[in-house]
């Protein structure tokens, strides 16, 4: 029997199966995540949260794809009727997920360089490791949380996923435990297609749009093109260069054997839901860090007190309680808190809802009723989405887009693909963006946008 991850036997949503899907699953000792990337078999994903979770996959068990305005009810409904046959032997912790995620725009096509990325995809893989703080359920009882790695395997039926479940356990049991991050390739030449002229000039646009009240705020991008000056760019290192040096962040990967890889680690989480329960979190308005810490308090001191700042904020909040309002019993909204990460620091406000209604709610719902944010969007949603539409000169993909995993209860996690890029061949496509409000300079924005490249750009030097 072929064992290898990418062999094909459940590709995609149509196959036919003889039998129901059957998951199992195993406790691992100490195993790189890296190292399962490096086994044979794509498309690869890889997700980590800053408070524990991370899961690695290779292979396809099931793949959920959908185009335009309908694709998250299309992706959640071929999940479910999946997730209804899957049967899962195992630790909850343990559990198949769907991992992926999707398009800016939901006009989206995969066209050069996002070929590949549909407007929504996600990947049940067909081998998932899985690290997590949770513990199985007789040490949450005692109030105890054991941190767990396990191997879980998807099979045709149960002969199938007890045989490959052996056969990957000795596979893996022969990686390192730890996998060298190693340096950068180095960079050969970097190239910015906005120059700053037509990025002056894009600003101007908007706030003139914004003068005349057609919008209150829209969030503009750039690229940057870096061509790699050696080997072709090992992203499982550069994920583990970026934990070391971004611990408080997110870090993902999305591989499309037919197209390239998108990696990043945002510091934005859109939403977590566990049950009945959300959380998410504004986050707006940033300046960079100082070189001491009086300096960084200066800085922050400058932000607080700034009306822009507070004004782009602001309407991050609002639009996110608006979102949540109509799905939940409840909305709280925090304090308004201090994010700090190595090269810049940003406004933070905490917020969690509880959802209203039957046991039917799903991540899914969450994500839609709050993306595109005013973080990566804009204010009115459908004036700033026509206005980058217009102005931006390239296709934004799955960049500043819902990024995550959900399981067969409908619960999960997404962060924002922001402090991300693309990598295709010997090229990885930067991506960054600043929102514009009423007072907004041209200059400043401009290096506010290249301080966010720096996070990704200096790991690949």
């Amino acid at each position: 029997m072929d064992r290898s991850a990418g062999d094909g036997r459940l590709t995609g949503s149509t196959a036919e199966h003889p039998s129901d899907p059957v998951s199992r699953s195993c406790e691992l000792g100490d195993v790189s995540f890296g190292a399962v990337l490096d086994v044979d078999g794509t498309p690869r994903v890889q997700w980590a949260t800053p408070d524990g979770l991370e899961l690695v996959g290779c292979g396809i068990a099931r793949r959920f794809t959908a185009t335009g305005c309908q694709r998250f009810a299309r992706v959640r409904a071929r999940a479910d009727d999946y997730f209804a046959s899957l049967e899962h032997d195992g630790p909850a912790a343990s559990r198949p997920r769907a991992i992926g995620g999707l398009s800016f725009h939901d006009g989206h096509e995969p066209s050069e360089p996002w070929g590949g990325f549909e407007a929504a995809s996600f990947v049940v893989p067909r081998v998932q490791v899985t690290r997590t703080d949770e513990g199985d359920d007789a040490a949450e009882q005692a109030g105890a949380k054991e941190r767990g790695t396990w191997l879980t395997v998807v099979g045709e039926d149960a002969t199938a996923a007890a045989e490959d479940l052996e056969y990957w356990r000795d596979r893996l049991a022969e990686l390192p435990a730890m996998r060298p991050s190693g340096t950068g390739p180095g960079v050969a030449a970097t190239t910015r297609p906005t120059t700053r002229e037509a990025w002056t000039r894009q600003v101007e646009t908007a706030l003139e749009r914004i003068e005349s009240g057609a919008l209150e705020k829209v969030v503009l991008a750039q690229t940057l093109e870096v061509e790699l000056a050696g080997s072709d760019l090992d992203v499982a290192a550069t994920l583990e260069r970026l934990r070391r040096q971004y611990p408080n962040c997110y870090r993902f990967l999305v591989d499309q054997s037919e197209g390239g890889t998108f990696f990043g680690a945002p510091p934005e989480r859109l939403v977590s839901m566990d049950g009945d329960r959300v959380e998410t979190e504004a986050l707006a308005g940033s300046v960079p860090r100082g070189e001491t810490p009086e300096e960084d308090d200066e800085l922050v001191e400058r932000m607080v007190g700034s009306e822009k700042f507070q004004q782009e904020h602001g309407l991050v909040v609002e639009a996110i309680r608006d979102g949540l309002e109509s799905l939940s019993a409840s909305v709280t909204v925090g304090e308004q808190t201090i994010r700090r990460l190595a090269t810049i620091q940003h406004l933070q406000t905490p917020i969690e809802a509880t959802l209203v209604g039957d046991d039917d709610r799903h991540v899914l719902e969450i994500v839609e009723a709050l993306h595109p944010t005013p973080a990566v969007g804009g204010l009115p949603p459908d004036a700033a989405w026509e206005t980058i539409r217009e102005i931006e000169t390239f296709d934004r993909g799955w960049y500043a887009s819902p990024i995550g995993w959900f399981d067969a209860a409908g619960d999960g996690e997404f962060a924002v693909g922001l402090r991300s890029g693309l990598v295709t061949g010997q090229r990885v496509t930067l991506f960054s963006g600043n929102g514009i409000v009423a007072d907004s300079d041209p200059d400043d924005e401009w290096d506010e946008i290249q301080l966010k490249f720096r996070p990704v750009l200096d790991e690949l030097r």
